[in-house]
């Protein structure tokens, strides 16, 4: 549920004052947080079995969130495409979402310059949260290592 929406149903209903505990909860999470998570961008799958798509499948032990990223780069290097699958909390699904947005159009050198603390920053991430940054950074590098583990292969 958005913010704006649950402030709308809290007014119409009177309850703001008296539910501070809602208030405390969709405060907790920056808006960009919730708007990569209500609305998340490249959701999906690519053919793991294409050459030119490689796949990244990471997890974190500690609270269990699992991320799949995959691209698919194109003749010159290019990353002309990226899908992600994200099972945890909404900060890892609003990482893997932004990673798959600026990782499009980059080469991949370029997309192994992105950084945790560069997602983080953008998401405006609390340090309890950092681990979900670290998760997108581990996946773009998996997938890329994937995809030239395959080139070499087709070599």
């Amino acid at each position: 549920m958005s913010v704006q929406l649950t402030r709308n149903i809290l007014k119409n209903t009177r309850l703001l004052k008296s539910l501070d505990s809602v208030k405390i909860a969709t405060s907790s999470y920056h808006e960009k947080v919730i708007d990569h998570y209500e609305n998340p961008r490249n959701v999906g799958s690519l053919n793991k079995k294409d050459e030119n798509v490689g796949t990244g499948l990471v997890g974190a032990p500690a609270c269990g969130d699992v991320m799949k990223l995959q691209i698919k780069v194109d003749e010159n290097g290019n990353i002309i495409d990226a899908k992600f699958k994200t099972f945890g909390c909404g900060s890892a699904i609003a990482s893997s979402s932004l990673a798959t947005e600026w990782i499009k159009g980059k080469t991949t050198e370029e997309a192994l310059k992105i950084k945790n603390t560069d997602i983080a920053r953008e998401l405006c991430l609390p340090p309890v949260k950092l681990h979900c940054s670290m998760l997108a950074e581990d996946a773009i590098k998996a997938a890329i290592n994937d995809y030239k583990t395959k080139k070499k292969v087709a070599q």
